[in-house]
């Protein structure tokens, strides 16, 4: 990116409620059939729209033909029954009723490639995917088949790969991996997890990023982040086998988080999104206050490698809201940019 502190969205943006009902992370869709794929493609362009009036640098589908940041690319491989459900614990937080591993995974067809391509004929500006890692992938399922975490996180990252590939293919800049997983499985993390990320990017030439959060705005993930105490130092875990990854950018939570911001020295020469929009308040942040997470970020990584975002997605939140979040992330990161060019 030429654009100094090029920002961007961590993932989903809310979608519009004659396709599904608004401010639900999981929401079922609203139509069905050639409709559906229609609204969906028309949702996609709304969220561009509003992407760029709020002057984001780097934009995306907004995930609005998704129905789940995970799922959503499941459903389209072979091997798993989404009738055969098994109810789980999710990263330790919450029970979800989730579809079984019932033989070897495969990827038949692209998942998101026409959307990306669909995407890339509309805008001139840089885009961003996101696909669901490796780990948070068998963390969403109940695998009756492989009986190994490790072995489906391998088969999933080379299922990865093949998407990635034709992803970049279409024009897509950067690829992103979302990992919330990465924040709760540290020996998995360090043993196998980062090692699987770099077989999902493996023969890129694009740039690739990882997303590690403490998860949407709900309720559940909230609560868990009451019991993390005055500091959430778990990016420390993963950060120093990070560092000596292939992966280009890094993006974690920052804005209201307890994350003491010099963890980021662990990631140093890496780029960095700094989450300065926090997703789990209805609350829209001044510029000042986006500046001001910049500000501290900027005592860790250079500012020719942090990229301002938001920490998650922000699916679960109305529209306006999350407008005015765009709007002061891009304000916010102007401030700084000016500063920095003075």
């Amino acid at each position: 990116m030429k654009t100094l502190l090029p920002t961007s969205t961590a993932g989903s943006l809310p979608k519009p409620s004659w396709l599904a009902e608004p401010e639900k992370i999981w929401s079922p869709w609203a139509l069905a059939g050639d409709e559906l794929i229609q609204a969906k493609q028309d949702a996609l362009l709304v969220s561009l729209q509003e992407q760029v009036r709020a002057g984001v640098d780097i934009v995306s589908d907004g995930e609005q033909t998704r129905q789940h940041f995970v799922t959503t690319f499941i459903e389209h491989l072979d091997g798993v029954d989404f009738e055969q459900r098994k109810t789980v614990r999710i990263r330790n937080r919450y029970d979800a009723s989730v579809p079984s591993v019932v033989g070897s995974v495969s990827r038949q067809k692209p998942v998101f490639v026409d959307d990306a391509k669909f995407l890339r004929q509309h805008t001139d500006q840089p885009i961003k995917w996101a696909l669901p890692g490796p780990m948070t992938m068998i963390d969403t399922l109940y695998d009756g088949h492989y009986k190994s975490r490790e072995k489906l996180a391998w088969e999933f990252a080379k299922i990865l790969n093949q998407e990635a590939r034709e992803l970049e293919a279409a024009g897509v800049d950067i690829i992103q991996f979302d990992e919330p997983a990465f924040n709760v499985f540290f020996d998995d993390v360090n043993d196998w997890g980062i090692a699987t990320l770099e077989r999902a990017i493996e023969g890129l030439k694009c740039e690739t990023a990882v997303h590690i959060c403490y998860g949407y705005g709900i309720k559940a993930n909230n609560d868990w982040k009451k019991t993390l105490g005055s500091e959430w130092r778990q990016y420390e875990q993963a950060f120093p086998k990070l560092q000596q990854s292939k992966i280009d950018i890094v993006s974690l939570e920052c804005q209201n988080s307890h994350v003491p911001m010099d963890l980021i020295e662990l990631i140093r020469g890496k780029k960095v999104m700094v989450g300065a929009i926090d997703v789990a308040t209805n609350d829209i942040e001044t510029p000042e206050a986006v500046a001001d997470t910049l500000r501290k970020a900027l005592q860790f990584v250079d500012a020719d490698k942090l990229y301002p975002s938001t920490n998650c997605g922000m699916a679960p939140l109305s529209r306006q809201v999350a407008r005015g979040k765009l709007a002061a992330l891009s304000a916010g990161a102007e401030i700084v940019r000016q500063e920095l060019t003075r």
